[in-house]
């Protein structure tokens, strides 16, 4: 297990990412540092703090990148819907980059891709908060250095996504490719995740950011699992969540103690 002290800086998760290191992370779900800071203590590469399906407000999100940091984690934040200044709020807040939901059109990656970067995009210029070291970095080292670091990765769960996946991946700002196996699943009407038709979709995709030199990151139920979809392309895996690894734990505790009973 490897400690926050001789693990890569979080700052260098977009190079570590882009470079196809095999990353594992896991989603945040509940409003706390607490599980955040064990995450990182346990060595996750990232932690995915889920603004789009968990109770988390500016407040809530500002602490938990703080406990991030202070774990040595990358703090992603998943965010509700990608207007500039949800964008925005959450880079000032401190954040390694930002998970974007349903990228399903070239204009909208685009969009997205602008509002998280200065040079050649339309971020809110600050330096004062967290990101800016309250002010530490000056004007334009802030900007150099975020530019450098923030990450952007384009969810794509969206059937009208795929008619141009090779043209959003090409999108300069994106900087990698998440597959939403779920939303996919349920708006093609496939009978389940692993379907021959989701898989199919899956490999498309991988075949997209393979093509435009852009990492795939996938969720996976297991090693196993995330080692089929390295074949197929993909280098970073989201494995279940703070709360499914939660209930993952306590139901074998449960399970083991029932076979106990006389």
């Amino acid at each position: 297990m490897s400690t926050p002290q001789d693990r890569p800086a979080a700052a260098a998760f977009r190079q570590r990412l882009s470079s196809g290191e095999r990353l594992i992370g896991t989603f945040v779900k509940t409003p706390t540092t607490h599980t955040t800071e064990i995450l990182g203590d346990l060595g996750f590469d990232f932690v995915v703090i889920d603004e789009e399906h968990a109770p988390f407000d500016r407040v809530t999100i500002d602490m938990l990148l703080l406990a991030a940091r202070a774990s040595g984690t990358a703090g992603i934040v998943r965010v509700a819907e990608p207007t500039p200044s949800r964008l925005l709020s959450v880079l000032d807040d401190g954040a390694a980059g930002v998970l974007v939901p349903h990228v399903s059109s070239v204009r909208k990656a685009q969009e997205i891709a602008a509002a998280c970067r200065y040079r050649g995009g339309k971020r809110g210029f600050s330096n004062s908060p967290r990101a800016g070291r309250y002010g530490g970095r000056g004007i334009w080292q802030h900007v150099d250095a975020a530019d450098a670091e923030v990450t952007v990765i384009a969810m794509i769960e969206d059937p009208e996504a795929l008619d141009d996946i090779e043209a959003i991946a090409s999108v300069d700002g994106i900087h990698g490719l998440f597959i939403g196996r779920g939303d996919l699943t349920v708006a093609l009407g496939a009978p389940a995740m692993d379907s021959p038709e989701i898989l199919d979709v899956v490999k498309r995709i991988c075949a997209a950011g393979r093509k435009a030199g852009k990492p795939i990151c996938m969720m996976a139920a297991n090693a196993s699992e995330a080692a089929t979809f390295a074949e197929y392309g993909a280098t970073s895996f989201i494995i279940s969540s703070d709360q499914g690894l939660m209930r993952q734990a306590a139901s074998k505790v449960l399970a083991e103690f029932a076979a106990t009973k006389a």
